[in-house]
């Protein structure tokens, strides 16, 4: 099976971060892991209160995944010190990680900080060009390329931008008033729009975590990284569609177990 490492923090109430990975991980077929990089107090409504691991105890833990079982795909999520970010980078350099994907979590979808300002630098500087991808929102597109947004053609300048400066691949999500659902893609020199549709749906509390880790899992499982990225807004866009509860963090999950009782009632009636 193949093995998929999140590092970011832990939702207490399991609808983002490392709790909404490691569903999305499993529930698109690989073996998830994890790195805690701080705890946070929060529902679907906000963040209370965060309590960040010690650097030392954050590379206490990437060891101990990598010297026992190297993952075959890296999702980084929220690391709101510029410590943290720090010992990140180095270790994934010591490791030689591969399938590296970055969610730049600077404001979380309550509309909190989440990264704060010492740490934007360092982010960019060691670990941003380290990525294979990296899937900002429009906010954070904006801080990462130093423009503003309002246009699919800003979003394709802001991604060119971003990509040529830090060397990897850029999603920027559309789905901050820009559009419904259209992602671009900025990958070796070519943009691919990824189209998709608003979903009335209120329960999208940690969909920008489970985007990128599905992502992530399809990169372990050997797919190309557009296709990869096509897989990933499929499963994201069913659960959405479906009207499940991405809030309570089971609608992933429930969505893909609701499938494969279908296909195994098709195959064994």
């Amino acid at each position: 099976m193949r093995t998929a490492l999140s590092i970011a923090g832990s939702d207490s109430c399991g609808g983002a971060g490392i709790q909404a990975d490691i569903k999305t991980m499993t529930m698109n077929g690989v073996y998830a892991m994890s790195a805690v990089t701080a705890l946070t107090a929060q529902n679907t409504t906000g963040v209370r209160d965060i309590q960040e691991a010690t650097p030392a105890f954050l590379q206490e833990q990437i060891d101990a995944v990598f010297e026992d079982i190297f993952p075959d795909a890296v999702k980084i999520g929220m690391v709101s010190s510029a410590a943290l970010i720090e010992v990140i980078a180095r270790r994934l350099r010591h490791y030689g990680a591969k399938n590296i994907v970055v969610d730049p979590v600077m404001v979380s979808t309550s509309g909190a900080r989440l990264l704060r300002q010492d740490a934007v630098s360092m982010l960019c500087s060691a670990l941003l060009p380290l990525a294979d991808l990296v899937t900002p929102n429009i906010p954070e597109g904006e801080i990462l390329s130093g423009m503003p947004v309002f246009t699919k053609e800003d979003m394709a300048e802001a991604a060119r931008r971003i990509g040529e400066s830090y060397g990897c691949a850029v999603l920027l999500k559309g789905g901050h008033s820009v559009n419904d659902a259209n992602d671009l893609l900025y990958a070796n020199g070519a943009f691919r729009w990824f189209m998709g549709r608003h979903i009335d749906n209120p329960n999208t509390h940690g969909t920008g975590c489970t985007l990128s880790s599905a992502i992530a899992a399809n990169l372990a499982k050997g797919f190309p990284l557009t296709e990869s990225v096509g897989r990933a807004k499929e499963y994201l866009s069913g659960a959405l569609s479906a009207m499940l509860d991405l809030g309570r963090g089971f609608g992933p999950m429930q969505h893909n177990f609701d499938l494969n009782s279908r296909f195994a009632e098709a195959a064994h009636p």
